[in-house]
């Protein structure tokens, strides 16, 4: 994988964590979470948000409900303090400082 791809997936990491943060309930499902991606310049296809997903389960940063087609993402306490910037994770970007 190239540096741009790795960076690329870092960043995808933390649109979808930080997507997740700012919503009711913490939850989304990965059609919204691909829209939400590629209005911010992360370019992502269905397959792509899926497979982050699986991955963010398995570090424990989200929980997936996963109904073929209809994939449902909610983000865990972990998840939430990593998209706002409160713990770090080596393969997601870390986000920066937020204007109040």
């Amino acid at each position: 994988m190239s540096d741009y791809q790795a960076t690329l997936r870092k960043h995808r990491r933390l649109a979808i964590l930080r997507h997740l943060e700012q919503v009711s309930g913490y939850t989304a499902n990965a059609s919204i979470l691909r829209d939400v991606l590629n209005g911010v310049g992360v370019g992502s296809t269905f397959d792509q948000v899926t497979t982050e997903l699986a991955w963010l389960q398995e570090v424990g940063m989200v929980t997936v409900a996963d109904h073929g087609d209809f994939v449902i993402a909610e983000a865990t306490r972990r998840g939430i303090e990593v998209a706002r910037g409160e713990a770090v994770h080596p393969e997601i970007q870390r986000p920066s400082a937020r204007r109040l």
